[in-house]
């Protein structure tokens, strides 16, 4: 019984420091969800660097549109007639639990192909964030070392859980439960 008490606080313990190091992101930053002021959703993407674990909220007006999950052939070619998953409370808020691209668009006709749509990618591995070496490298150079994985630039629009003290944090959590369940 103390094994299955010591698993459950282990399993709780992991999943707490996955939370703290998790982040919030508003898609589109201040202008939301819309397709009023051309928002490139391509470049506020491509400026994010998206964790398993983070929060991707979209906050728009309910009564002219909505967010589709989509595959990726839907989101070439803007295609809506079936989502993978449908918002439209106007303030939604989608935690990304896999690695891999999380395609969304608005399935309003016309608003897709305005560029209302986006691509959150979280690469499989660490090569997908490495820069490819060009062509032009000579064989003479050293030899390539891996690329380190350096944390993006901190975004304005991302409520990061990261500085919260998380080993006081776990280890207060963790007193509590191994006091409750013991």
């Amino acid at each position: 019984m103390a094994s299955i008490k010591r698993t459950a606080v282990l399993l709780l313990m992991m999943e707490l420091f996955q939370v703290m190091d998790a982040a919030i992101y508003k898609v589109g930053d201040s202008a939301g969800w819309t397709t009023i002021g051309n928002i490139d959703y391509k470049g506020w993407a491509a400026t994010k660097t998206f964790q398993v674990g983070d929060t991707i909220v979209f906050e728009y007006n309910p009564q002219f549109h909505n967010v589709m999950r989509v595959t990726h052939a839907m989101y070439r070619a803007c295609n809506a007639s079936a989502p993978l998953a449908t918002y439209t409370t106007g303030n939604d808020s989608i935690t990304i639990k896999t690695r891999g691209h999380h395609f969304f668009f608005c399935g309003v006709p016309g608003h897709c192909q305005a560029g209302q749509k986006v691509d959150i990618n979280l690469p499989r591995n660490e090569e997908d964030l490495a820069p490819t070496p060009s062509a032009s490298t000579s064989s003479t150079l050293s030899p390539q070392v891996p690329a380190a994985r350096v944390p993006g630039p901190s975004s304005s629009s991302a409520i990061s859980f990261k500085h919260l003290g998380n080993l006081a944090s776990a280890v207060a959590v963790l007193e509590t439960l191994v006091f409750n369940f013991a």
